[in-house]
């Protein structure tokens, strides 16, 4: 079977999940016996485009020209059974799905967020969730709050980008949500039910590469106390996970590690600098991250905006690190029965870190056995091909 990946690529200046996600994904495929000819571009290309193209830069999600002819090329040249999208802005556009059906390739996309409906693609606005462009034909909210980028222009283009381009995706062969949360969305977008397949990301798993000789393994006897391991953004709760440990006196609930950078990193500082049992790391690379999740008792995901697929509730899973997470987007489903999920609330963070420190070591084999199960490269990977063959046939 041979498979287009197609995929744009985040600047290197914005560390992108997703970049991660597809190299890896690429890589799996390979193994398991797939030929796969990538189809990549990147923003980091940008400044080096002629000049040409840069004066037609803005209308790029809409359509990118020497993409659709470099796509067709290739198209016509390797005849794969598949096209696999990922993320099409900005230089590949939505087009890129009308280029392959013209050529006879049926298209399968992975969602990684909400673009189809929502400007930025997030569902979250000004600290808080928002679905004002859900159901418009047009979302002139996303122009008036400036909503891609900061930038009223900016935003009209992509607003007009997902208007145009409604036909299109709605034309996707099949897709591919990451969680059911995911598939509630394009349901409600109005993809009909059998042209969706639930499928999360895979992840390598860890342990090997933490493992130490005659240690007890990743579900063996669980580290101590909480981590928080994210961006120190609004959306992804570090300010309400703050309120509710709060309310605890100190060292009540053990220790909470802290790791990341972003806006909110005053905060962190400011909370550690005033209470022993809470530590500022600061941003932390792959590996580090990794070692404190092994060293956690459990690791908190207290997001507060609909969040696709948080990766470190995955590697707390194969770290055999139950979590503590929302109900928001995705997390639920990553969860399942090796954790706490609870509302986004204050109260509700405050029940749930009281119930996590009590209980998390019992959980660290659920942890582990769950991701074995549902989230490793292995079983993912196969259901991938399986998908492929549906689609192909």
């Amino acid at each position: 079977m041979k498979i287009v990946v197609a995929h744009n690529r985040y600047a290197a200046a914005s560390p992108s999940g997703e970049n991660i996600i597809v190299d890896a994904e690429i890589a799996q495929l390979r193994a398991a016996g797939v030929t796969v000819v990538p189809f990549l571009r990147s923003s980091d290309e940008i400044g080096d485009l002629p000049a040409a193209q840069q004066a037609l830069l803005p209308l790029s999600p809409i359509y990118n020209r020497a993409s659709q002819q470099a796509l067709a090329d290739l198209l016509r040249a390797e005849q794969p059974d598949v096209l696999h999208l990922h993320n099409p802005y900005p230089l590949l556009s939505p087009w890129v799905v009308r280029t392959a059906h013209k050529h006879g390739v049926p298209v399968i996309q992975t969602v990684h967020n909400y673009r189809q409906v929502c400007a930025p693609g997030l569902y979250f606005r000004d600290g808080h969730v928002c679905h004002d462009c859900r159901g418009k034909v047009f979302g002139l909210p996303a122009v008036q709050h400036a909503c891609y980028r900061g930038s009223r222009a900016q935003s009209a283009i992509m607003a007009a980008t997902l208007a145009v381009h409604r036909g299109t995706w709605r034309s996707v062969d099949r897709y591919i949500a990451l969680t059911s949360a995911i598939a509630d969305h394009l349901r409600d977008y109005g993809i009909p039910a059998d042209r969706i397949s639930v499928k999360p990301n895979a992840i390598p798993d860890p342990w090997p590469t933490l493992a130490t000789p005659g240690s007890a393994g990743p579900a063996g006897p669980a580290g101590r106390g909480f981590l928080f391991a994210a961006r120190l953004s609004p959306e992804k709760g570090l300010g309400l996970l703050l309120d509710a440990w709060r309310g605890y006196a100190e060292g009540e609930l053990g220790t909470l590690r802290i790791a990341g950078d972003g806006p909110l990193r005053p905060l962190a500082e400011s909370v550690a600098a005033s209470r022993a049992d809470v530590t500022y790391l600061g941003p932390l690379d792959r590996a580090a991250t990794l070692a404190q999740i092994a060293a956690a008792a459990c690791v908190v995901a207290p997001s507060v905006w609909h969040d696709v697929l948080p990766t470190i509730v995955l590697e707390a899973l194969a770290c055999g690190r139950p979590v503590l997470g929302t109900t928001m987007g995705g997390i639920p489903y990553l969860v399942g029965d090796a954790g706490w999920v609870v509302e986004p609330e204050p109260v509700a963070v405050s029940a749930g870190l009281k119930a996590a420190h009590a209980g998390a070591a019992r959980l660290a084999t659920t942890a582990r056995q769950r991701y074995e199960e549902s989230f490793a490269p292995d079983v993912l990977v196969q259901r991938l091909i399986d998908i492929y063959e549906e689609v192909a046939t």
